[in-house]
Parts: C-alpha cells; sequence; structure tokens
C-alpha cells in the first residue's frame, strides 16, 4: 500500500505494486508451505488457516469462483483500519493465462474457470494455422487455446460472452468495470505488446469480439465501489488499477531495474524472468517476452517446483520431513524434480537427465 505521504517519492516502476495481493493460485495450491532451497518445505504460511487453504486434487470439483470472490474481501479486511483512509489506489496480480469466461452484461462466468497449467491440445492445431510460427500461443496451455477450445465446444452460439483473466475479473469485483485487461496478461492470448495492439490475424477470428481492450499495467480504471469504499473505510478517491501476473509483480518486488539482471519465484513451477532490451520468443522452448516499460522479461517456466513435491508426497509426509529441515544447514541433496524421471526410475532402472535453457527436463534412459 502506499500513503500519501508517500507518492512524491514512489519510483514510476512501482506503481503498479501499490496493494500487491497475493497470487490466489499459488495460494490454493502451496501456501501451506514455503520452500526452503533444494524443494524443501519451510514452514506454513503466516496467518492463513490451513482449512482455508486447502486444495482439492479434484480440481474441477473445487468452486474456485467462490474462492475467488471471497478472498480479495478477505485481504482488504487484513489492512489496519488506521491506514485505509490513507490508501490512494489498489492494483492486484493473478496467474498468468488463469482465464474465465463471463457474461459480458452481468460478469458471472458462463464456464469453470480455466486454470493456468490447465492445456487444451484440442484446440492447438487450429491456433497454429491462424498464428506465426513459434508463436506464444502455440502452447496447449495458452490462453488462446483456452478460448478456443471454449469457443469449438460450447461458445460459438453464445452472443454475450468475454474472456477475462483472473485478475481482470478480480479487479472488477472492486472497480465494476468490464472488460479491461492489461498487456502483461493479456500476452499469451495473442495480443502484441511491441505494437500495442491484437495482431491482425487474431482480430479476423470469429471469436475476437470476446477480446477485452488492453491498456497498460498499472493503469487508473475506476474508482473504487461505493459500496466497498464505505464498508472498508477507504478515502472517496482511492482508485482501482490494472494489474499484471504474479511473476512479474514478483519481479517488481525484487527491485531489479537493469539489464541482466534475474529473478526466480518459486510456486507451483519456478518461473524465470531476466530483464533485456531485446525481446524473444519461442514456443518450442517455452520461452516468450513480457513487455515492462521500454524493456522485456524474458523468460519461462520450468517444472522444478511444488507441483512436483505434490506428486511425490503426502501432505502428512511433507509435514513430518518438514520439522526434521535444518534451516541452517546446506543440503547434500541433489534433486532432479521430474514426475516423468520419477516414473521411468520405478520401473526402466537407470536414467539420464537432462536439463534445457529454461530448466524443463528432458529424459533418457541407458
Amino acid at each position: 500500500m502506499i500513503l500519501k505521504s508517500e507518492l512524491k517519492n514512489l519510483d514510476p516502476f512501482w506503481t503498479l505494486l501499490i496493494l500487491r495481493f497475493l497470487d490466489l493460485i499459488v495460494i490454493a495450491e502451496n501456501a501451506l508451505w514455503f520452500f526452503l532451497k533444494q524443494m524443501k518445505f519451510l514452514a506454513n504460511l503466516a496467518g492463513i488457516s490451513r482449512s482455508f487453504l486447502s486444495f482439492s486434487k479434484n480440481e474441477e470439483s473445487y468452486d474456485w469462483v467462490r474462492s475467488w470472490k471471497e478472498t480479495p474481501f478477505l485481504l482488504l479486511e487484513d489492512i489496519p483500519l488506521d491506514l485505509r483512509k490513507h490508501i490512494v489506489s489498489i492494483s492486484l496480480d493473478g496467474t498468468s493465462a488463469t482465464t474465465i469466461i463471463v457474461h459480458s452484461d452481468t460478469g458471472e462466468p458462463l464456464w469453470r474457470p480455466f486454470l493456468y497449467n490447465e492445456s487444451c491440445p484440442d484446440a492447438l492445431p487450429m491456433v497454429k494455422s491462424i498464428a506465426p510460427p513459434n508463436h506464444t500461443v502455440c502452447s496447449g496451455s495458452s490462453t488462446l487455446c483456452k478460448l478456443v477450445s471454449w469457443w469449438n465446444n460450447v461458445g460459438s452460439n453464445q452472443k454475450s460472452a468475454l474472456l477475462m483473466h483472473q485478475a481482470d475479473w478480480l479487479l472488477w469485483l472492486l472497480h465494476g468495470k468490464l472488460g479491461v485487461s492489461d498487456y502483461n496478461n493479456a500476452l499469451k492470448v495473442g495480443y502484441d505488446p511491441e505494437a500495442d495492439s491484437y495482431p491482425s490475424w487474431l482480430v479476423r477470428q470469429p471469436y475476437s469480439h470476446l477480446l477485452p481492450s488492453v491498456v497498460a499495467p498499472g493503469t487508473p480504471i475506476d474508482c473504487l465501489k461505493e459500496e466497498i469504499r464505505i464498508k472498508f473505510g477507504f478515502q472517496e478517491d482511492c482508485v482501482v488499477c490494472t494489474g499484471t501476473t504474479d511473476s512479474i509483480a514478483a519481479f517488481l518486488a525484487a527491485r531489479a531495474t537493469q539489464p541482466g539482471k534475474a529473478v526466480t519465484s518459486l510456486g507451483s513451477t519456478l518461473a524465470i524472468k531476466l530483464l533485456s532490451n531485446t525481446r524473444i520468443e519461442d514456443s518450442r522452448f517455452g520461452v516468450y517476452s513480457h513487455r515492462l516499460d521500454d524493456k522485456w522479461l524474458v523468460g519461462g517456466a520450468s517444472n522444478t517446483g511444488g507441483a512436483v513435491i505434490r506428486q511425490l508426497f503426502t501432505n502428512d509426509e511433507l509435514d513430518k520431513l518438514s520439522e526434521q529441515i535444518n534451516p541452517s544447514e546446506v543440503s547434500l541433496l541433489d534433486y532432479y524434480p521430474l514426475p516423468l524421471a520419477y516414473a521411468l526410475k520405478k520401473n526402466m532402472g537407470r536414467l539420464h537427465v537432462e536439463q534445457d535453457l529454461v530448466g524443463v527436463g528432458s529424459i533418457t534412459t541407458k
């Protein structure tokens, strides 16, 4: 949060992070613990109960919409009363490529949310046929593949629909204006942040009317809804701004401002972001670039993260093992935490594991 007295000293680079909400998907999946060094959990996330953060193994049965609706307001309640009257703007981050299709008039979901790690291989051939070779959207988990999959299965007859990213929808709960996104979240639906527009090959598609309008991250949208402002005691001119993705928010929080500096964020996966003057994109290697003012954040994601640990250990096992961790001692163990490697090791014996540039493991048997 930012107090009025601090505004004059605020670096514009940080305007986006006025009030940073925790990434909701990472909370739902992994916030019971943080990892310590080599894939070990350190401690429970302070101040949030396990019952609230319990994660259903069957993602389709979990009520994500209800959870998302509740969480922002629980976080607003956590802000001390004496500070709320000094807050002048609010924003939040969401998980990249987490998508929800809503009614364009009411904002109510028309379909269950598509989570960031959900793949839609049925839509990939169609997306590859319209997008440039090796474009960021040419991945089964891209936002565009999720939109095309929904459109092909149930959406072509839906006239009043709108695509929103997780951050877009949560911000809408606070300001009430539908159809506004930022160019960080919109990257994986095909938005071109360099041209600052949707490309012509995307605009020509029959579902293009579902795409939100796009502005820069941190752009003021509207004042906080009156009923929310009164209930929580915020000032009358407190504005809500467009957001960004979770790993970009983490990069900003790390205060890395020089090209060549990189930041990793550990959650379900290991997100990697390196500040560069050059835009680099190639979906074959999972590499893409987000715009950050006049520079680029080049990176991708590794499977070296909490999702792998979830596949190998139960919650009870993690509890017991975590109690044995001494954070003052360096681990003598090396890990290649790849689910496929684990399965092959059980069935085929010796393995040779290699890491590519973005940390996604490939496996060959010897």
